[in-house]
């Protein structure tokens, strides 16, 4: 039996998500700054390492690998490498988070390789729009990789879109509907306030999941579930629809006590909190004797009493964490 990873506050880790690069080919506005640097390839994960440290955390109990970037599609031979983490004994499941712009190309192979669900990061349905929010997305090639995704046998599909004032709180309605149509999960997602940008002022663009709820409900009535997910979205049902709608809500209704995720950053940090920089640098213990597990699986278990029992975000005052989401991965 492998071990189990549990916290100070007694919060069973067995959910982790790894960046495995932080580039893209959008420059969503709440993600990056407009002219990014990025990261040397050599002061990021290899796919080898990325597949080890994989190893090291389903060995240690965790069940749920999600990948993500940055856009991970864009990761030059991770598709190829994907079967070797998708076939590890003990993972239930394998999911990626995408910008959905590489789908049309890699669904088949996805599948293939085992991945289990996809999240589809969808702000707006309106062109001009879309393109303004990612400063240079095609919001028809997204829409045509969901759609390649489906056809691929892709039955769990959920659409994220980050909710901003004076943005796209008036698609509220036109993304459920979108997602009713295709028979597609969505979770609304408040901002985080990572990484400084000046795109935008984060607290008068702040929507709060209550207000998103109020929209939704002056059209359909929304019905609490019970089934309990492994990521952080409190989820509801409508009568006339299988289509799950999901809020994560790190600002308005904090979702840190039953917390059972921890992050590795593509420069190989083990963060223990997205809101916070507890962390231990597992890329010189993976560089230190290529290919041996054991001192990453201990250095796992050695952090756990690192991870605090809560977040605190604060819109009205400077970020504290500087690192930008797609470093730090969705």
């Amino acid at each position: 039996m492998s071990q189990q990873l549990i916290d100070d506050f007694g919060r069973t880790v067995d959910y982790v998500r790894i960046s495995v690069t932080d580039r893209c080919d959008f420059r969503c506005v709440y993600c990056m700054a407009e002219e990014m640097t990025f990261l040397p390839r050599e002061d990021i994960m290899s796919i080898e390492e990325i597949e080890l440290l994989s190893r090291a955390f389903t060995e240690l109990g965790v069940r749920r690998i999600r990948l993500t970037g940055g856009e991970p599609l864009v990761r030059r031979g991770l598709v190829d490498h994907l079967a070797n983490i998708g076939n590890l004994p003990g993972l239930e499941e394998l999911l990626i988070t995408t910008n959905g712009s590489q789908l049309v190309r890699y669904s088949n192979a996805l599948k293939q390789a085992g991945v289990t669900r996809l999240n589809v990061s969808l702000d707006s349905l309106r062109p001009e729009r879309f393109k303004a929010m990612t400063r240079n997305g095609n919001i028809n090639k997204v829409l045509a990789g969901i759609d390649a995704a489906k056809k691929a046998g892709f039955n769990h599909i959920k659409i994220n879109a980050v909710v901003m004032k004076g943005n796209n709180e008036d698609e509220v309605l036109d993304l459920l509907e979108y997602a009713r149509e295709h028979e597609l999960d969505i979770t609304y997602i408040e901002e985080m306030p990572l990484g400084n940008i000046d795109s935008h002022d984060r607290a008068l663009s702040f929507c709060s999941s209550d207000e998103v709820m109020a929209m939704i409900k002056s059209r359909y009535a929304l019905h609490p579930m019970t089934q309990k997910t492994a990521g952080p979205s409190r989820y509801y049902q409508m009568v006339d629809s299988p289509v799950r709608v999901g809020f994560i809500s790190p600002h308005s209704h904090n979702f840190c006590g039953d917390c059972n995720r921890v992050r590795v950053t593509v420069e190989g940090r083990l963060l223990l909190c997205l809101g916070n920089e507890h962390s231990v640098d597992l890329l010189p213990i993976m560089r230190a004797v290529p290919g041996a597990i054991e001192p990453v699986k201990q250095a796992i278990i050695d952090a756990m009493p690192l991870k605090p029992e809560r977040h605190y975000f604060d819109l009205n005052a400077e970020p504290k964490i500087l690192r930008f989401m797609n470093t730090t991965g969705g």
